[in-house]
């Protein structure tokens, strides 16, 4: 028999706030993240904007020699797992560490120093590379750390599905727990790829918007005039628990992970598929697995990157899935204030929809302003609306043609 799997803990730290409360208070206010570059100089790319994360202090958590010894991204995951696994309650001498698994995704991992390594190696001596670049730079060096960290023992790893491997490092995780295979599960995401290379590159696939002087009004999903997405960077964490255990030690359940579907495009390498088909039916499947009906979810948190592509195709997904209910539902882009944090968005949006079940606030998209007629769904323009929410989809789609989405609700 499938246990339930039961939400306990959530931690961020991300463009809009450093814990999740001060995320959310940010998030339904209408507050963007975005601003102008400050973590290079970005004077030689056509992009000068990304929503980074603000006076971000590591040594709160970690001890400065660690702190040097780590890529940015897995400094962030250790500040939002430490805010997750606090408010869990979870004490980790009375736990068996053994069944406790750590899988936190990244999409790219510490691009920042492999890209200085490489200056290094190229423009000094390669006998002046750091002995730490590998473990600075491999995407599970954050699962790793976390596991070290706080002495957890079980499966630890990290998911790589580009913009999908959020919402898949949770729906493993959540597989896991489901079985029965541990007791909980730290889960998520972290991502910097601020940095010279990593915005350079976006731009050059087309992807990013380059509205250096106007950045107060992007990024715009769903608007007729989305001109791309805006590079984020941040960590969402969440501890996952089988509903026997969480009740068993008193924790406080904030929600349900109720199920987790998963397709591939299997299209084209960056491309979404443009009619959404295989979008809609990882949809479907996590809905069928949750043994929830179209007709019951109230809220759908949006991948919406505001790249032309992406916004039709997600669109037509949610109208393939839904059907004429499709017009019914509350749908937001968090991304239009957090810009796209690559692989930890999608962990950061689950925590925005436990968030939307407990405070019945669905966040808006903001910088609406132009409808597309190829985008013709409720977006929750400009301002947060106070709407109940008990179920809510969460969407994540790859490079790669990944779809993975996320059901949650709450818990009774």
């Amino acid at each position: 028999m499938s246990e339930r799997v039961v939400i306990t803990g959530m931690g961020t730290i991300n463009p809009l706030g450093h814990t999740v409360a001060e995320t959310w208070e940010a998030a339904t206010a209408g507050v963007s993240g975005v601003g102008p570059i400050t973590l290079f100089d970005p004077e030689r790319l056509k992009v000068h904007i990304a929503a980074e994360v603000k006076n971000f202090d590591p040594t709160t958590v970690i001890n400065r020699k660690e702190a040097r010894r780590m890529s940015r991204f897995e400094q962030l995951a250790l500040v939002a797992a430490h805010e997750a696994i606090a408010q869990a309650g979870l004490q980790v001498e009375k736990e068996d560490p053994y069944r406790i698994a750590i899988i936190v995704a990244s999409a790219i991992g510490g691009l920042e120093k492999l890209e200085e390594n490489v200056i290094i190696a190229v423009e000094r001596d390669p006998s002046r590379i750091s002995p730490f670049v590998i473990p600075m730079m491999m995407a599970n060096g954050a699962a790793s750390l976390i596991a070290m960290h706080y002495g957890f023992w079980g499966p630890s790893f990290s998911t790589v599905s580009a913009c999908a491997s959020g919402n898949d490092a949770i729906g493993v995780a959540w597989n896991m727990v489901r079985s029965g295979m541990v007791d909980v599960a730290i889960t998520g995401g972290s991502e910097a790829t601020v940095t010279f290379t990593g915005v350079g590159a976006f731009d050059r696939l087309g992807a990013l918007s380059r509205r250096n002087d106007d950045w107060s009004m992007t990024p715009q999903p769903f608007d007729k005039n989305r001109d791309g997405l805006v590079m984020g960077e941040g960590a969402g964490i969440l501890v996952l628990e089988s509903e026997r255990h969480a009740r068993a030690r008193g924790a406080e359940i904030l929600a349900e992970l109720a199920a987790y579907g998963a397709t591939a495009d299997a299209f084209h390498v960056t491309a979404p598929h443009p009619e959404g088909a295989h979008g809609a039916q990882a949809i479907l499947l996590a809905l069928q697995t949750a043994g929830v009906s179209p007709d019951e979810v109230d809220y759908i948190n949006a991948h919406g990157t505001a790249t032309q592509l992406n916004d039709q195709a997600e669109t037509k997904a949610i109208k393939r899935a839904f059907g004429p209910r499709a017009y019914h539902i509350p749908i937001s882009s968090t991304k239009s204030m957090t810009g796209h944090m690559m692989g930890s968005t999608g962990a950061l949006e689950a925590i925005f929809c436990v968030q939307a079940i407990r405070h019945g606030v669905v966040p808006p998209t903001i910088h609406y302003q132009t409808p597309d007629p190829e985008c013709d769904l409720d977006y929750i323009p400009n301002e947060a609306r106070e709407w109940p929410v008990r179920v809510a989809v969460s969407n994540a789609f790859g490079f790669g043609g990944h779809n993975a989405i996320l059901v949650l609700r709450a818990y009774q």
